[in-house]
């Protein structure tokens, strides 16, 4: 199972019942889901996103306004933080204006049946959201080397799918902020570097480079070693 997620203890709610069923095939159950399920769990998914923070999230905020350890101003943000969730919440703003690329991690049990066309129908999911919600477009599309359009539809989103044992079809979907994307970095060093005083000093020099053109506060990834300069590079994602 390629990148195994740790306890999921999400809450998750019902959609909808249509457009799934259960059949059976050489004595085994299949799940059959039609496109239109596909895209509305993307379409789904992406507003929520936008629009919502999770329960556990905003308890952590709240707590801070009775942390007797927090300063004044450490509360006022807090509070505007709380503000801004209630005013996204309304599906109208959202959270923040940078709502990020549509990346979407998706893994297939074996005997989990669509007709194909996955990728099309969660794209249109997708292309829904950012076309119908008041949501900025934020992919642009190469005219050539060194001219390039705003493509006006958010699209093409990321999506990466996996196949996997089971009857399941479970995705992890992200709006990925530019500011994080634009801090990725490759370094390609020797096994000399791997020592505990060494790769502490060169990772406070690296992670020093940052600076403040992400939004704090930051969190930060780091992969060492793996297959392919790829492989790393996904698995920091």
């Amino acid at each position: 199972d390629p990148f195994p997620l740790a306890h999921d203890d999400t809450e998750y709610y019902l959609l909808s019942k249509e457009h799934v069923s259960v059949a059976e095939f050489d004595g085994q159950p299949v799940l059959k889901v039609e496109p239109q399920a596909l895209t509305l769990l993307a379409q789904q998914a992406f507003h929520d996103a936008a629009f919502m923070l999770r329960v556990s999230h905003q308890q952590q905020v709240a707590s801070i306004l009775l942390d007797p350890e927090a300063s004044e101003n450490d509360k006022y943000v807090a509070l505007q933080f709380l503000r801004n969730s209630e005013i996204a919440a309304k599906g109208i703003l959202p959270t923040c204006q940078d709502t990020g690329t549509a990346i979407i991690m998706g893994k297939k049990g074996q005997r989990v049946w669509t007709g194909g066309g996955d990728e099309a129908a969660l794209t249109q999911g997708v292309y829904n959201t950012y076309t119908e919600d008041n949501l900025r477009y934020s992919q642009n599309a190469p005219l050539d080397m060194y001219k390039e359009v705003n493509t006006g539809t958010n699209l093409p989103a990321q999506i990466d799918l996996y196949s996997v044992d089971g009857e399941e079809y479970k995705f992890l979907c992200m709006a990925k902020g530019g500011g994080s994307a634009n801090k990725t970095y490759l370094y390609q060093e020797t096994k000399a570097l791997i020592t505990p005083a060494k790769l502490k000093n060169y990772l406070v020099e690296k992670m020093r480079t940052l600076g403040t053109a992400a939004c704090p506060p930051y969190h930060i990834a780091f992969v060492i070693g793996g297959t392919s300069a790829e492989a790393t590079l996904t698995t920091v994602k």
